[in-house]
């Protein structure tokens, strides 16, 4: 009898093939889709702090010197809101450099998008309220357009945004309505309270 030999199962090598493109395609696509689905959550929250300990600076610098002209508190306010920006920008940019998050990502990008015309708004309402004569309507305007500006970019980051900023157009309303000895504390209360209050609620629950 013939002895039958086991015979040996070879490997067959070959190059990995390259994927079509429509896989290449549908890869892209549910990357874009995760992508948009996703939150931008490398919103401040020790920054958010430091910008209410600002305005709080602000309000008593302009309650304490008593004689400003009006020109002179809008010069005292314009200053806080660009160190307020400022602070806001570069710690969102050294949390989303911590989390690995880069600031031209698709959440990223709408969180900014839907903040920036609320945010150019107020810019040219303040101009044109102040040179009307109508400064005493810009306190709860500012509230008002920027609460309008996180609300809207809040949805799109954590969900605890929109609720700071109903309270900002809350806080704007009443400065609209209300006279103008209550315009110091109201503008108190939004930009230092809210922010710091917030501020202090997402640093503990979203890392800082």
């Amino acid at each position: 009898m013939r002895e039958h030999r086991p015979r040996r199962l070879y490997r067959l090598r070959s190059r990995p093939r390259p994927l079509p493109t429509g896989a290449l395609d549908d890869l892209r696509f549910i990357r874009e889709t995760m992508e948009r689905s996703s939150s931008f959550t490398a919103v401040p929250g020790w920054g958010m702090v430091a910008m209410g300990v600002t305005a709080l600076l602000a309000t008593w610098l302009t309650s304490a010197w008593r004689q400003l002209s009006q020109r002179e508190w809008l010069a005292v306010w314009l200053v806080e809101a660009a160190l307020a920006m400022s602070i806001g920008l570069f710690a969102t940019w050294k949390k989303a450099q911590r989390a690995g998050v880069p600031l031209t990502s698709g959440p990223a990008r709408k969180f900014i998008f839907t903040f920036v015309p609320g945010a150019v708004a107020g810019g040219v309402l303040t101009a044109v309220l102040f040179r009307a004569g109508l400064a005493e309507l810009l306190p709860g305007s500012w509230l008002l357009l920027y609460g309008a500006a996180v609300t809207s970019a809040g949805s799109f980051s954590v969900n605890v945004l929109p609720l700071m900023g109903a309270g900002f157009m809350l806080t704007g309303i009443l400065g609209l309505i209300s006279p103008p000895g209550f315009h110091a504390a109201l503008l108190a209360l939004g930009f230092g309270g809210l922010h710091i209050g917030f501020g202090y609620w997402i640093a503990r629950r979203h890392g800082g």
